[in-house]
């Protein structure tokens, strides 16, 4: 669902979080977290879906879906492209 109104910021992150998930998807390789990377890739998905996403939200699941893929290196450059796209609604209040 895309519209002349959306933010761009949530096609990017709906780009971005497809991407990787096709990449993850392709990927032979099994790994012990690859289900939460799928989970939180998912979850994502939901909320550029949904609209614009609670910021606090994007950044946990964005640091689970960097633990849970570790150093794959097949998957860091999908990885960026998400991070960035998380990147363009902020930078978290600092505690």
């Amino acid at each position: 669902m895309t519209g002349i109104d959306e933010d761009p910021r949530v096609a990017e992150l709906r780009t971005a979080v497809s991407r990787l998930r096709r990449q993850l998807a392709a990927l032979p390789v099994d790994f012990p977290d690859r289900t939460t990377a799928e989970d939180e890739l998912a979850a994502l998905a939901a909320m550029a879906a949904s609209g614009v996403p609670e910021i606090p939200r994007l950044r946990a699941s964005l640091l689970l879906i960097a633990g849970a893929i570790g150093s794959m290196s097949a998957l860091t450059r999908g990885l960026a492209q998400v991070r960035a796209a998380v990147d363009l609604f902020g930078e978290p209040p600092r505690a």
